[in-house]
């Protein structure tokens, strides 16, 4: 199950990214836009970390406050949720120690 999810994200994620993408594409060309309700929708059922990437690599949507602040609330939660999905929480984190620019598990 956990794979499905992981899996749900990483798609969900790279269809946000590429909407944010397309729709700033169409917002240069003065063409037919992306609803601000669907680049939600996007974001909400698992493409946050995508629609937030998106958001900051084609500097779309950076000038609303909403999309800025939610996208990333949303890109953080998602991040969180694949951590402890992957077995990785904050005691794990804390045993990480950096040496010479490598990452070692003590």
């Amino acid at each position: 199950m956990q794979e499905v999810i992981l899996m749900w994200i990483g798609v969900m994620s790279l269809w946000a990214f590429s909407a944010m993408g397309y729709d700033k594409r169409q917002s240069k060309k003065k063409e037919k836009r992306i609803p601000e309700k669907n680049l939600w929708l996007l974001a909400c059922i698992g493409g946050g970390i995508g629609a937030y990437l998106g958001m900051q690599i084609f500097r779309h949507k950076t000038r609303h406050t909403s999309f800025r602040v939610g996208f990333l609330m949303l890109a953080l939660a998602y991040g969180a949720l694949i951590l402890y999905l992957l077995g990785i929480g904050a005691y794990d984190i804390n045993r990480i120690n950096v040496t010479y620019g490598e990452s070692v598990l003590c």
